[in-house]
């Protein structure tokens, strides 16, 4: 962290100050922050409005792509046929960029809120897809076969018996996707203005205030890592190892 000040004064310094220096940001960041809820308007609102904006929306496109990605997930791992008509479509949407979304989900919603929504909840429903069908298909068939003479009923091998075994899978696949929504959004809101982070960064570029832009860059990394080791928290308290004797 200290080298990358260090590069950082020395660029401000190569640039002629055209790029804040460290000093000068900090100080505006302390400013910033010392009344980060103030509101004058609907375009000039303090830092965490346009933070808390930007975490609703994650929240909700994030939530809804849960929602059907990881039962969906369970299906196409559960049934090969599922898993062979599927796997296409999912490989083909799937590399498609976050932005190329944001059109349709203007002309279907006809609202930049719930376009901003939809772009989320379609980035971020392939993790969890793909690593929930994974894990479901790495189950260890000796489990499937004491099932079947069993004779569970589908419901009960989906609680009892591919649950526990998917779960780091799944997990995995949900801590992939709250990143990607991250980064969606961000850039999302630089396209539909309103209140957010990304509409924050654009708008500041647009008033060519490059010092509070850098703020935003460090608040967005910041929120970014918050939420990763929220979900490793959550990750380790529901993933269980064998205790070996």
């Amino acid at each position: 962290m200290a080298l990358l000040v260090l590069v950082w004064a020395g660029i401000a310094m190569a640039t002629d100050h055209r790029i804040p220096g460290p000093a000068a940001t900090w100080e505006q960041a302390l400013k910033l922050f010392s009344d980060p809820f103030y509101s004058n308007g609907p375009n000039d609102q303090g830092v965490g409005w346009n933070v808390l904006a930007s975490l609703e929306r994650v929240a909700i496109g994030f939530g809804l792509a849960a929602l059907v990605g990881i039962p969906a997930g369970f299906v196409i791992g559960r049934f090969k046929f599922l898993a062979q008509m599927f796997n296409p479509i999912i490989s083909l949407l799937k590399p498609v960029s976050p932005l190329a979304w944001l059109p349709i989900g203007l002309l279907v919603f006809k609202g930049a809120n719930p376009a901003a929504i939809w772009t989320i909840f379609i980035c971020s429903i392939w993790p969890m897809v793909i690593n929930t069908a994974i894990g479901v298909q790495r189950v260890p068939q000796d489990y499937m076969n004491v099932a079947r003479v069993l004779n569970l009923s589908e419901w009960k091998i989906a609680t009892k018996i591919l649950l526990p075994s998917v779960l780091p899978y799944m997990l995995t696949g949900v801590r992939l996707a709250v990143g990607t929504a991250w980064l969606v959004i961000v850039a999302a809101e630089m396209l539909t203005g309103g209140v957010g982070i990304g509409f924050w960064v654009w708008d500041e570029w647009n008033n060519l205030n490059v010092m509070n832009i850098i703020i935003a860059i460090g608040v967005i990394g910041v929120v970014g890592l918050a939420l990763e080791l929220l979900l490793v928290q959550v990750a380790k308290a529901f993933t269980y190892e064998e205790v070996k004797s």
